[in-house]
């Protein structure tokens, strides 16, 4: 007989939602969400379930499936892909302000700086994160570079921040991400 898992010893939850109309009819490949679960899987040294998501972009389904992941599956982090940008259809980022309780807007503005090293047109993106209960919810750009340009520049954060909002521990790689703790 094996144990239940504990909140201690229950892989943590990550909600992997990818917003595309073409994708969520099947007439592209989504590619963001699996770079999202491709770098997890070479980040995380703990245990974790991706939850995966594929929605068109729109604004209640966007709201709906952040609602699901976050307060339904319990997932600690919630990293979305796509429609960060200024087109009529993008809508990510006013979807996840409606579902958050405290924004975090220092996750923008990282992703950001640091995507403008690479390409000008980072300006276009709005990328942002939010809290909802215990559930960290970050925008990503679609494109897979992209997506692990941004998630390398808030990764270092992400481990305490689901710390102080209740969430499971979760481990990095120190070789490939070193995780910010307040030493005690």
């Amino acid at each position: 007989m094996t144990d239940a898992p504990t909140p201690s010893t229950a892989p943590a939850r990550i909600g992997i939602v990818t917003v595309s109309d073409r994708a969520s009819r099947g007439e592209y490949e989504d590619r963001g969400g699996p770079a999202i679960h491709q770098y997890f899987s070479e980040v995380l040294t703990s245990p974790w379930d991706a939850v995966p998501r594929l929605v068109p972009d729109d604004r209640d389904r966007i709201a709906a499936a952040l609602i699901e992941l976050a307060d339904a599956e319990g997932c600690c982090l919630i990293v979305t892909t796509g429609g960060t940008g200024p087109a009529p259809r993008d809508v990510t980022p006013e979807a996840t302000l409606d579902v958050a309780e405290k924004p975090m807007p220092g996750f923008g503005e990282l992703m950001r700086a640091v995507s403008l090293r690479k390409v000008p047109t980072a300006i276009l993106s709005r990328q942002s994160a939010v809290i909802r209960g215990r559930s960290l919810i970050i925008n990503l750009p679609g494109q897979p570079r992209a997506i692990a340009e941004c998630l390398d520049a808030v990764m270092p954060a992400v481990p305490y921040c689901v710390d102080l909002i209740g969430g499971p521990r979760l481990e990095t790689d120190p070789d490939r991400i070193a995780a910010f703790r307040p030493r005690k």
